[in-house]
């Protein structure tokens, strides 16, 4: 039996679709099409165990800059974290947790990742703490018709222009992600590509969710004020639920995030430094 550690394998075909068939059996993803429309980038590097040219194990890591109250911080995301159920409990998340930190640790202001409750007693054997997250809502009353255009996404012309805007616009946003827009595209090309809006009152695309009454916004893209945001959706919408924290967030309410099956590990000096700032990394950046 041949097993080793592959790394930054995107380029070879074999190992790709074996990375893939995993991917699929643990949380029913496909890169394939995120790779073949060119958004696969440096950025996401999967470290695998391999045996006999069967990828059986993976952590990928994610370079995931983030402006941070307007200064870049380099931090590193941890995800697509799997094992085959055949291969558990045999040591091979250990031995890639521990070549990624080999690689990667001091070279970062900062490490997190997003576990399930089935391994929370995994991480912090390797110096990661469980850590709040805070998310901003609140109820609206909103007089006025919907004001936004939908904006397709459905090709690489349309893709090319979002690519754009994220590389040259600033978000209002208090923390988001910089330089790396292959992982906004994994959701905004494949299955959030019908939640991106424009907002010609002030000049801003949005990421944004319609359930019933209640608008989710992922994302503003541009300066656009988040009241004017909100209120060029129109009187359907009754309360906002914010994915990312405003640079503004008066007069919305602040709750600790507690999301199902999920919690937030972090390690470094970025996390340490912040421990009591009141912040969430935007949902559409979780790898």
């Amino acid at each position: 039996m041949n097993i080793q550690i592959e790394k930054n394998y995107r380029d070879n075909p074999s190992l790709r679709e074996s990375f893939n068939k995993l991917s699929e059996l643990t949380f029913g993803l496909n890169f394939e099409s995120w790779y073949q429309n060119g958004f696969w980038k440096d950025n996401y590097i999967p470290y695998s165990v391999v045996i006999d040219g069967e990828v059986i194990s993976n952590v990928s890591v994610n370079a995931c800059n983030m402006n941070y109250n307007g200064k870049v911080v380099k931090l590193i995301q941890l995800g697509t974290i799997m094992t085959n159920p055949d291969h558990r409990g045999k040591g091979y998340a250990r031995m890639l947790m521990e070549e990624v930190l080999k690689d990667y640790e001091g070279k970062a202001d900062g490490i997190y990742l997003f576990a399930n409750d089935s391994v929370l007693d995994f991480y912090p054997k390797f110096g990661f703490k469980e850590t709040k997250e805070h998310q901003y809502s609140k109820e609206v009353s909103i007089d006025g018709e919907d004001k936004t255009t939908k904006v397709s996404m459905k090709d690489k012309k349309d893709f090319d222009k979002m690519v754009k805007l994220l590389e040259t616009k600033q978000q209002n946003a208090s923390i988001y992600m910089v330089e790396n827009t292959g992982l906004y595209m994994f959701y905004l090309s494949q299955f959030m590509n019908e939640c991106v809006y424009y907002i010609a009152d002030c000049d801003s695309y949005v990421v944004a969710e319609l359930e019933e009454d209640t608008l989710i916004l992922h994302a503003i893209i541009g300066e656009g004020d988040v009241y004017k945001v909100v209120a060029a959706f129109g009187s359907q919408v009754k309360k906002v639920v914010l994915c990312f924290t405003p640079k503004e967030a008066s007069g919305f309410e602040k709750s600790e995030l507690k999301e199902e099956d999920t919690t937030f590990f972090t390690k470094g000096k970025f996390f340490e430094e912040n421990w009591n700032n009141e912040y969430m990394m935007q949902a559409i950046t979780h790898a």
